[in-house]
Parts: structure tokens; sequence; C-alpha cells
């Protein structure tokens, strides 16, 4: 069935095509292991299971530290059974997580339950996906990415409301086994049926560069570091610091966001739906920030995108009326779009695919150390200073400093076969 499949779609378009909007689905599917879905269900679980907020958020917060230093091995076994095997795999064991979620009666359950939605969920699902839409493209990866990662934003869309929804009829525990259903149901079948790990395992080229089957002697080679070869290289100590900065940062303004602006006299209301104006805003931008990574030189790109998370920094301490606050919502959503390509492009373009999961996984542990800890210095400011607007302004120095780094420093490993336009 597979191969009729194939056969079929490859006398139409590139399969590659279809590889992305499982991806894009995947993304999705990893709703019940992102902030924005757990946010709906803080206070329910806080009244029944006499747990404060901060008991629930310390759980959280040192399972998703836990789960962080996890993704490694992770990547280890994408390298070794491919993404699609590694996907499925990962999709059960995510709808048991929720189930198990579901089920938790205290702390202990708690923290547990939360490490594996992070894991399973925030962690190894977007780390497969991205691995796989890295497999099937090179020159059109970008683009590729960008639509991908659609899926959070239909996630950031659909979960939240369909939670709440699911809370109000059937409770909170039902919800999660419902969530963790829905994600077999989702998943499964597409990865079993559809998926390939890559397209010269079925005699294709990345990006569909012959829509003709290639002979064995054309099979193009993949190429490659291995993760020991990319931590010598300076290019991965750049890109890392570069990914811990953005994901610390915009996991600080989507935690934060409605604190910062009702202290500066916005409405709780419009300060919460500013979240929706973000969404669509990232939505509309990213394919064209797709696009920009594929046809100019990256290390501007990513340059650019380190700026425009500096001004979502500054601009939310400006925002005290409702005309500077959408300023802000616009230029966040134009931040998510780029925070959401570079994820799943950044490794790949400068260290190939050979050893991608490894690479990957180490790079996503990074990231996700950085969104651990990124709320911490905002909250202690507000615990302790009374304001965090000065402490903003500070942490937005930052991506300049990187994004100078990059243009001055960043360059491709000098053993892969990288197309010099993207320098």
């Amino acid at each position: 069935m597979r191969k009729n499949i194939l056969n079929y779609v490859n006398t139409k378009f590139f399969y590659g095509w279809i590889i992305v909007g499982i991806a894009n689905i995947g993304i999705f599917s990893s709703g019940p292991g992102q902030s924005h879905t757990f946010s709906v269900f803080v206070e329910p679980i806080s009244q029944d299971l006499q747990l404060s907020s901060a008991s629930i958020a310390s759980a959280y917060g040192l399972a998703t530290l836990i789960a962080a230093f996890l993704l490694p091995y992770m990547g280890k076994l994408i390298d070794r059974y491919g993404a699609r095997f590694s996907l499925i795999i990962i999709s059960i064991i995510l709808g048991i997580s929720c189930i198990f979620f579901g089920a938790a009666s205290n702390f202990l359950m708690l923290t547990v339950g939360f490490g594996f939605l992070r894991f399973f969920g925030q962690g190894s699902l977007m780390l497969g996906c991205a691995n796989l839409v890295s497999q099937w493209f090179d020159s059109k990866r970008g683009f590729a990415m960008s639509l991908m990662a659609l899926g959070f934003g239909m996630s950031m869309a659909v979960h939240p409301p369909l939670s709440q929804l699911l809370i109000d009829e059937y409770g909170w525990k039902y919800a999660w086994i419902i969530l963790g259903v829905s994600t077999w149901i989702i998943m499964v079948p597409a990865l079993f049926i559809l998926a390939w790990n890559n397209p010269e395992n079925i005699g294709l080229k990345p990006d569909g560069e012959k829509k003709t089957k290639l002979t064995k002697d054309e099979v193009q080679v993949i190429e490659g570091l291995n993760l020991k070869e990319a931590l010598k290289e300076n290019s991965f100590y750049i890109l890392a610091a570069m990914w811990f900065g953005m994901a610390m940062l915009v996991t600080t303004l989507h935690f934060y966001q409605v604190t910062i602006l009702t202290n500066q006299g916005i409405s709780n209301e419009y300060a919460a739906s500013l979240f929706t104006i973000s969404a669509v805003a990232m939505v509309v931008f990213m394919p064209l920030v797709g696009k920009f990574f594929d046809n100019f030189p990256t290390k501007y790109v990513l340059a650019t995108g380190l700026l425009i998370n500096s001004i979502s920094l500054i601009s939310i301490t400006y925002s005290n009326n409702d005309a500077y606050s959408l300023f802000y919502a616009i230029s966040f959503g134009i931040n998510n779009a780029f925070s959401m390509t570079m994820f799943g492009y950044i490794w790949p373009r400068y260290f190939g695919r050979k050893h991608l999961g490894s690479i990957q996984g180490t790079g996503q542990m990074i990231g996700v150390i950085g969104a651990s800890l990124g709320p911490l210095p905002v909250g202690f400011a507000i615990d302790y200073l009374g304001s965090s607007l000065v402490t903003i302004r500070c942490l937005s120095v930052y991506p300049i400093i990187m994004a100078i780094i990059i243009i001055m420093f960043l360059k491709s490993p000098s053993s892969l076969s990288i197309n010099s336009k993207l320098e």
C-alpha cells in the first residue's frame, strides 16, 4: 500500500511535500506537551489535587529540565532507527503519557507525568518531525520547515480552547485521556502508511531535483558530521549560544506577557487576546521567513531574527496602551516565525544530514534548558524589584550581541559541501 501511494504521488509532485504535511500534523500533535495547553489545566489541577500554583510550576520546571538532558539520547535513537519508526514509538508513548497524566493524584505523579509529556511531546516529537523534514529538503529546507512549523500555530489556536471545552464537559482527568487517544488517531496511521525516512531510501533526491527514480549508482551520498566532529567546530557553539538565548527569551515573553502588560495598565482580557494576534502574525510571516532562509545568506537571516527578538523585548516594556501593545504582539508573532523555523533549520544547514539526530538532539537540549531557565530573571525582578522593565531591557542586549557575533564569525565547516550562496 505504501509503495502504491508513493508511486502515484511521485507522478504528480515531489513526495517530500507529503512528508512536510505529516510533520506539520506531528508539530500540531505535540500540543499536549506544550506550555499553551498546560496553562488551561493549572487551575483545575490545583483545586482537585490541593496543590498551589507554585508547586505545579515547580513540577513543570523540574520535569522540563530533566527532559532536556534526555533529548541527545533520543537523537541518537533517531539516527539509529530512523525518524519514521522513532516517531511511531514516540506518538504511542505520548498517548500513554497523556493517560498517565490524567490519572495523577499527587505531586510525584504530576511531576513524572509532566516529565513524560515534555520529553515525548515538546521534545521528542518536535525533534523527530524536524529530522524527517530535514532529510527530505536541502535548498528548499527553509520553506519546508516554515510549513511544518505552522502546526505549532494551529496547536496554539486549537489546543487551549479544545482543552477548556473538554474540562468543562468531562473534567480535567478525562480531558487528558481524550487528548491521548486523539494523538494515536492523528499520528500513528499517517506515520505507518505515508512516512519514509529519507528520499535516498526510495531512489529520490532532496527537494525533488528529479521526478524519476535514480539508479543505484546515482543515489546521492548523505553528507554530515557526527556529534563528536560537530563539537569541534566553532559554529556549533555560536549556534548553541544563539539558540539558548532565543529559546530563553521567547519563553520569557510567553510566560510573563499578561503579567507584564497588566502591570503597565493593559486589561487582562486585551493582554490575553494579544496571543491570538501574535499567532496570526506568526502564521502569516512564517512562509516568508522560510523563503528568506532559502534565498539569502543564512547568517544575515539569523541576525535579522535576533534583532526582531530584541525589538519584541524592548517593545513590551513600552506597551502601556493598546496601540503600542498591538505593535509588540505583531513583532512577537514575527519573532515566533523566526524561532520556529530556526529550530529545525540550523543544525542540518551547518552539519549535514548523516548524523542529524544526535546533533539536533543536543541542540534541542540546549534550547529546552534555555526555555526552562528563561523566566527566572524576570520572575526575580517582579518579586524583589517590583518591576521587570529594566531587566527585560538588559536582556534585549543579548540577541544584539549574538547577531554581531554571527555576522562576524559564523561559518560552515570546511569539510562539508555547502552551497556558497548560503554563506
